[in-house]
């Protein structure tokens, strides 16, 4: 990290978060200028307005430019997504305890002006008539969630960065242009394909426009600078002149694009997990051409790539506080992946992999969020590399497994040479950038703790007191385990549809009211089907809800089976008696710890458990697989569903609204992240839990089987240390066919003593879920949960 890039980084983590209200303005003026026009036409105008008309500025020492709103680290407003949120939070928004920002008393005044226009306009309440009395009983009541989709954008989706490398802002023109010439607006779909072309040619134009203007700005810039200064000034000019019509002719200026394209994307949607794909693969040969010419040095293209990271820090998008909940820590996912094989199945790492690794390791940042691709023809010395950056601590880079995900690709009808092209998106999600859909995962969270507890009850919900499916019969009337997981997998096929007719309304409304143009652009084949990305117009389209507390899930199942019905140890009565009194009393603790400590438990290799948890979850893997999405049967392959375990931080909050579980879990504590163990329970080392979550089947859980595991700090300082890690993730991926694993190296006293005195930690990074967050950044209770996570050693 050089001495410029430690300053810029110093000045980011120092600047408070605030909120901007400049895209508000602009897309409020933009949307009533054109309210004859269709919806498509609409947004590409208003994007347009905002990239021609927005602040823009360049850092002091900046080399790599571009903003997302008209200060650092401010938050733009999006306000055709949602504002009932914004007027009920926005006198509290500067005092949260967590992600708070400022804003300025004129701009409150001037954000509450402009919200009027948009009540009975927006996003979430299009989405919530769509959902009709029941359908929204059931999503208030939080067995089913999707608030964050109902008041953000989609995301979760990378762009097609590798053929805008080669085409260029100005080629894409062409291309629509040509589509344009083409369409027959004698007929209903020539018009309507017409409509979206022109709105893509508008939002492409204005986007040249908005990489133009920073041309401009360092050009006047560098005629007052210092003559060093002034230099670095033109080489920007230059490269922003060159890239905002013609494809890049050197590494410079493909990272200046991709850094663009994420930035507009970004601007554009509310939708977080943007992604940029395979970073490695589509700037490594411009990186290996400059180098081998001389035309740039190893240590100038680091310093370039640091600087985009810490462009993609500075990022912020603010959410409603419930939504900030299911997303501690602020994070925007922003995932570049590196390794894995290329199209022809060999092994794709090469120089700017490493340099790729070497850089977000030196700067240990909570982004990008780094992705490794596995495969068993990863050499020694990349796995090597890669764990020497897990060793700074900081959470990454995460591991997803090639010799799963591509199987599993090709299962689903998914191109051999495409399906060898993925990429991770958000979290540990894969997809294939810029030929797949929206939102490969992250679509509705189902509580699955909260669905064993109404199964234990006749469908009675404990936290609301709904029976949204009554008949299935009570705990006291199942004579046998059978009846109870017969009950069971009724209750989970009812929610599990129930989600799907949440994400039908909200997919709908999303298509509707706010398609993303520019997105469309750079999604395969938006451009020739005249469809956007919501309509059908990629290539491939598969979707996941996120399953919350599958260990939770696990667990419970296998204490009622042991203590109840095999040993007869706790009566039935007794033990609904205990949850809904929350183990209260004397005789309510001596119970709650026979739950936790005479029945097996999730993460010990232990078949007894691992066999029940897969069955349970099997229920909804063959229930949620008999469904499609909004765009089946429009022109994507698939149009799926398939489960995902990448529930970020949401264990948290969905616990809170959880009572007493069977596992001995405490009412209102947090549920198990991911497919990880419930914390403190998993008591026999890394090994063990790797073997329990290898026997989910992974490949069915095409939305991510996400593993976090904690290790102590110094487990990796040797290379008998690193080769020991390296040894585990092999028979991991290669043996076990597990997903994904990633690691927090960081001590329960270091955790500790940062919750009780924050002033000193202030640069360190956790990993919270399938991201890293500054451990400052979260709420007290999900420092906790983080704190509580089982250490383990590998020695």
């Amino acid at each position: 990290m050089t001495e410029r890039i430690a300053r810029i980084k110093d000045e980011i983590l120092c600047t408070k978060p605030s909120i901007c209200i400049e895209r508000a303005r602009i897309y409020t003026r933009a949307y009533r200028e054109t309210e004859s026009l269709p919806t498509v036409r609409r947004r590409a105008h208003a994007l347009r307005r905002t990239l021609q008309e927005m602040t823009i500025w360049i850092g002091a020492e900046e080399l790599i430019v571009g903003n997302l709103a008209s200060r650092n680290r401010a938050a733009p407003i999006f306000p055709e997504y949602a504002v009932a949120w914004i007027e009920k939070e926005i006198e509290g928004i500067g005092h949260r305890p967590a992600e708070s920002y400022e804003i300025a008393p004129g701009d409150k005044v001037e954000l509450l002006e402009l919200v009027k226009y948009w009540k009975g306009h927006t996003l979430h309440e299009k989405a919530e008539a769509l959902l009709g009395p029941e359908l929204k009983a059931i999503h208030d009541s939080g067995m089913v969630r999707a608030e964050g989709n109902m008041t953000s954008g989609d995301g979760h989706i990378a762009p097609n960065m590798g053929k805008l490398m080669h085409l260029g802002l100005g080629g894409y023109r062409q291309l629509v242009t040509r589509e344009v010439q083409a369409d027959d607006v004698s007929r209903w779909e020539g018009l309507r394909r017409r409509q979206l072309h022109l709105a893509m040619i508008d939002a492409l134009e204005g986007f040249s426009a908005f990489i133009r203007r920073f041309a401009l700005l360092a050009g006047e810039e560098a005629r007052v600078a210092s003559p060093t200064r002034a230099a670095e000034l033109a080489t920007i000019a230059a490269t922003c002149r060159a890239i905002a019509e013609g494809a890049p002719g050197s590494f410079r200026e493909a990272l200046q694009l991709a850094w663009f394209v994420q930035l507009a994307l970004q601007i554009e949607s509310n939708g977080h997990s943007l992604s940029f794909g395979r970073m490695d693969q589509f700037l490594g040969p411009w990186y290996d051409r400059d180098l081998d010419s001389g035309r740039i040095s190893r240590e100038d293209a680091a310093e370039l790539l640091e600087a985009t990271w810490l462009k993609l820090l500075a990022v912020k998008k603010i959410r409603s506080w419930s939504h900030t909940r299911y997303s501690a820590g602020g994070p925007l996912y922003q995932n570049v992946t590196i390794g894995g094989v290329d199209r022809q199945g060999t092994d794709a790492t090469n120089r700017l992999s490493y340099l790729i690794l070497e850089t977000v390791g030196a700067l240990r940042l909570t982004q990008p969020n780094l992705s490794v691709r596995y495969h068993a023809g990863m050499s020694p010395e990349f796995l090597d590399a890669c764990a020497r950056v897990i060793d700074r601590g900081f959470g990454m880079p995460a591991f997803n497994n090639d010799e799963v995900v591509i199987p599993g690709m090709l299962e689903r009808g998914v191109s051999l040479e495409d399906a060898r092209d993925y990429s991770a998106i958000g979290c540990i999600e894969v997809a294939v950038p810029g030929k797949w859909g929206y939102r490969t995962t992250g679509m509705s969270f189902l509580n699955m703790p909260r669905i064993l507890l109404a199964t234990l009850n006749d469908g009675v919900d404990a936290t609301s007191g709904k029976a949204f499916l009554p008949g299935t019969g009570r705990l006291a009337d199942f004579a046998t385990f059978d009846d109870l997981m017969a009950a069971w997998r009724r209750q989970v096929a009812f929610y599990a549809r129930a989600s799907v007719e949440v994400d039908t309304a909200v997919d709908t409304a999303l298509e509707n009211e706010v398609p993303d143009i520019l997105c469309s652009v750079f999604t395969d084949d938006c451009i020739g089907r005249g469809r956007t990305v919501k309509e059908g117009g990629a290539i491939y389209d598969w979707i996941s809800g996120l399953q919350v507390g599958i260990a939770n899930m696990g667990n419970g199942l296998a204490a009622i089976k042991r203590l109840v019905y095999d040993e007869k140890s706790v009566s039935k009565d007794e033990l609904l008696a205990a949850l809904g009194s929350d183990f209260a009393g004397t005789d309510g603790e001596i119970l709650r710890l026979k739950l936790l400590n005479n029945a097996p438990k999730y993460g010990n290799d232990d078949d007894y458990v691992d066999s029940i948890t897969v069955e349970a979850y099997r229920a909804y893997i063959d229930e949620i697989t008999k469904y499609h999405n909004t765009r089946f049967g429009r022109g994507p392959i698939g149009g799926g569903y398939y489960p995902g375990t990448s529930s970020i931080s949401s264990n948290v909050p969905s616990g809170a609204a959880v009572r007493a579980t069977p596992d001995g879990r405490k009412a209102g504590t947090p549920l198990a992240e991911g497919s990880s163990p419930s914390s403190g329970t998993d008591l026999l080392g890394p090994t063990a839990v790797l073997s329990s979550v290898g026997k989910l089947p992974a490949q069915e859980i095409f939305g991510g089987v996400l593993l976090n595991q904690k290790l102590t700090p110094g487990s990796l300082r040797t290379a008998e240390d690193r080769a020991r890690l390296g040894a585990m993730l092999r028979t991991f991926f290669d043996d076990l066919k597990g997903w994904h694993v990633q690691y927090n190296l960081v001590s329960r006293e270091t955790l500790l003593d940062a919750k009780k005195h924050p002033e000193r930690h202030r640069d360190l990074v956790v990993r919270v879920a399938g991201y890293s967050a500054y451990f400052n950044d979260l709420a007290p209770d999900q420092q906790d949960d983080i704190i509580s996570r089982t250490e383990h050693s590998l020695r």
